[in-house]
């Protein structure tokens, strides 16, 4: 049964735990600059995701791996000034957090500082205990980030579903529930069984973002090119195309060659 939906002028991470609470499903999607945040933010999102997923979409990277810090808090601040209601949230990029809790602190500390991010997400969960221990005791709200985690891409040797497994199963149940008892106050899961993952989310308080998880979670995320159509090579299960946006501004952009070789354009109204 759907809920109605309750009037947010800004959301926090206690809207988040709120909406979870009374059975509100969260909304999600990345952004990575201003002009795309500011429709993002303008069209009623709950959260936005600086996702290191940058790497692919905007600099056409194979994996996420290449993106670095001083990148991500450039796109972080990009999206920053454009918002005015959704929960801005900041990956972690590779190498920033995984060895080193100073280090993961170090990282977490300047994207709050130089971006104005409202979070940071990060990917693992045992692993990682103490980075995230490090970030939550500086005051830096944390969103844990378990099942297919891009990061580790060339661990797994593949994108494919994750947790299949009984043994691999058990270890994401209590991975989830280590970072709800960290102090995380989210997390997403990717691209794992939609049964496991109701399970998951209906065995902590936080509220779980699914991306391939199925819709027995509190919410799901998307990258946005993906949503809108502008990547149109990539065709996962999970994925939904609300436009073909790659179609449509390549149809705008062949016409406005042909009308400037053509001298269509200007005519005479669009010159002074």
């Amino acid at each position: 049964m759907s809920v109605a939906k309750k009037e947010y002028k800004r959301i926090t991470v206690k809207t988040l735990v709120d909406m979870k609470a009374n059975g509100e499903k969260i909304s999600m999607l990345t952004a990575y600059d201003f002009t795309m945040a500011k429709i993002v933010d303008g069209s009623g999102i709950d959260v936005i995701l600086v996702g290191d997923s940058a790497s692919n979409v905007m600099a056409g990277h194979e994996t996420t791996l290449p993106i670095t810090l001083d990148q991500m808090i450039y796109h972080a601040s990009s999206v920053v000034r454009a918002v005015e209601r959704a929960l801005v949230v900041v990956d972690l990029p590779f190498g920033s957090y995984q060895s080193d809790p100073k280090e993961a602190l170090r990282s977490a500390i300047r994207i709050m500082k130089e971006s104005g991010g409202h979070a940071v997400k990060l990917e693992g969960g045992k692993e990682v205990k103490e980075s995230i221990k490090r970030i939550l005791n500086a005051g830096i709200p944390v969103m844990g980030h378990l099942g297919l985690t891009p990061q580790s891409i060339y661990k797994f040797g593949t994108y494919t579903v994750r947790a299949k497994e009984d043994e691999e199963a058990i270890q994401l149940k209590q991975d989830a529930l280590m970072l709800e008892k960290a102090g995380c106050f989210a997390i997403v899961l990717e691209k794992i069984p939609a049964s496991l993952a109701k399970e998951v989310a209906e065995s902590v308080s936080i509220p779980v973002i699914g991306i391939g998880a199925g819709n027995g979670v509190d919410g799901q995320v998307l990258v946005l090119h993906d949503m809108i159509g502008m990547t149109h090579e990539f065709h996962p299960r999970f994925l939904r195309r609300y436009m073909n946006l790659y179609e449509e501004m390549t149809t705008a952009i062949s016409q406005y060659v042909g009308d400037v070789k053509s001298e269509d354009f200007p005519n005479d109204e669009e010159q002074y």
